[in-house]
């Protein structure tokens, strides 16, 4: 076996300098102290296809949630013009300065879903400037951005949450709370994929032939190529002009972690919070596997991928996202007395294991009826029989992930994915990306917070 060695944090974390912007003039004190009846002047940056979406979603829950969406900011004029459009706003309610957005002390939160490698360093700015922040999953592009957006929480005491909408799932908190009272035992390791498959190719979205940065700025096609790299700040190459990289970026490791940071980044958040709670574990080893095995084109990612992450507390998570077959593996977390699956959104069904049925009805004894009968020969055994006894708990309705982000600002609710666990969940998925690229295994170094390989 190869000598363990140490990765510099500069080489293989790519460190970002959001956390060295300081503003002109630092801004946290702007922040409104809010109640529950004032309204919230929020703002998206990043309108394309998710930014989009969370426009029109949250422009539906204006009178509802009392809210407005007051600003807009896109780097593609086209996206940006349909923002506009969607918040029903003036020409001065759209810009492509994101710093103007963070500069307007009317807005009190903003939602990012820009592409990855943008992430951390709005967030961070944006907190800064006194706003609370709804962040897309992934957290970041980097181990680094993960943690400096982490510390950045606890230094400016905002709300921030991140976006695998998963975890608001009500399923998940039953499922936690059946683990903590001990239904299953101990956890032992825990599954679940993300699957597609497609004829075009996965991620490759339409192009508009009109669209680049030599158009005139005002022009429906115009793109801030060089905003949108931020290689000012180091968050990705200076390259020329790509269509696709713009349009289709989630297949290039510059701008982020492929099926794993945008595709199991959904079912790892959800799985930490039922075995480990609601902040989440760092793990101990990650390991991955898979490759481009029919996807040839000029992406960088795998079309196959598959991750194993071993925790501190003695558990195993086995993640698959394979894009060119859609049938996958459910959600099952296993314990030592007993196994947990998820039929649909409805219920959790928790089932016992044969070995260990004195102890898992001890353990479930208000959810599981059973008695000792005497059979026709006198002999006496329980009812029903060892590894046939199971229950099922049935969910409830939970408010969803935007909701319980309005209700945290409100100082009304706990975030679902607070920034511990969306950065636990980010540290486990990009050392499962770097196993992938580099071929190794990577090892958490909890003291220094740092990877070491294998």
């Amino acid at each position: 076996m190869a000598k363990s060695n140490t990765v510099s944090r500069r080489r293989f974390l790519q460190t970002t300098a959001a956390a060295s912007v300081v503003m002109a003039s630092p801004a946290s004190s702007w922040a409104r102290v809010l109640g529950a009846n004032d309204r919230l002047n929020m703002a998206v940056i990043g309108t394309g296809g998710q930014g989009g979406w969370h426009t029109r979603d949250l422009v539906g829950r204006k009178d509802k949630e009392n809210l407005n969406v007051t600003r807009v900011c896109d780097v593609y004029r086209r996206k940006l013009n349909e923002a506009i459009g969607y918040i029903g706003g003036s020409e001065s309610s759209g810009t492509m300065e994101y710093r103007k957005i963070l500069d307007d002390r009317d807005i009190d939160a903003v939602i990012i879903a820009t592409p990855d490698h943008w992430h951390t360093k709005i967030a961070i700015e944006a907190m800064e400037a006194g706003k609370d922040v709804y962040c897309e999953k992934p957290l970041s592009l980097t181990i680094q951005q993960a943690l400096d957006c982490r510390d950045a929480v606890k230094r400016y005491g905002k709300k921030l949450q991140v976006g695998p909408q998963g975890t608001s799932e009500d399923r998940m908190w039953k499922a936690q709370s059946a683990i903590n009272r001990g239904a299953i035992g101990q956890v032992t390791w825990s599954q679940g994929s993300y699957c597609r498959n497609s004829q075009g190719g996965q991620f490759n979205w339409p192009i508009a032939p009109d669209a680049g940065p030599n158009n005139a700025h005002d022009a429906d096609g115009y793109v801030w190529w060089d905003r949108w790299l931020g290689h000012k700040w180091g968050l990705a190459e200076n390259i020329p002009w790509n269509k696709d990289h713009f349009f289709r970026f989630r297949k290039y490791f510059a701008y982020n972690g492929g099926v794993a940071t945008d595709l199991l980044y959904h079912r790892l958040a959800p799985l930490l919070l039922a075995i480990s709670g609601p902040n989440g574990e760092y793990p101990r080893r990650v390991v991955a596997s898979g490759g481009k095995y029919l996807e040839k084109d000029a992406r960088d990612i795998p079309d196959t991928f598959m991750m194993m992450v071993d925790y501190p507390s003695e558990h195993t998570v086995v993640l698959v996202s394979v894009m060119t077959n859609d049938v996958g593996i459910p959600y099952i977390i296993r314990g030592r007395h007993g196994t947990m699956e998820f039929e649909g959104h409805e219920k959790v069904k928790i089932k016992e294991q044969r070995a260990w049925w004195k102890k898992f009805r001890e353990a479930n004894t208000d959810y599981v009826e059973h008695k000792m009968v005497t059979n026709d020969k006198g002999k006496q055994g329980p009812e029903p029989k060892p590894g046939t006894a199971s229950f099922e708990i049935k969910t409830e309705s939970r408010r969803d992930h935007m909701g319980n982000f309005l209700d945290a600002i409100r100082g009304e609710a706990e975030l679902h994915c607070n920034v511990d666990l969306g950065c636990s969940t980010m540290v486990a998925i990009k050392m499962a990306v770097e196993s992938y690229r580099q071929d190794r295994v990577m090892l958490w170094d909890a003291e220094n917070e740092r990877v070491i390989t294998r």
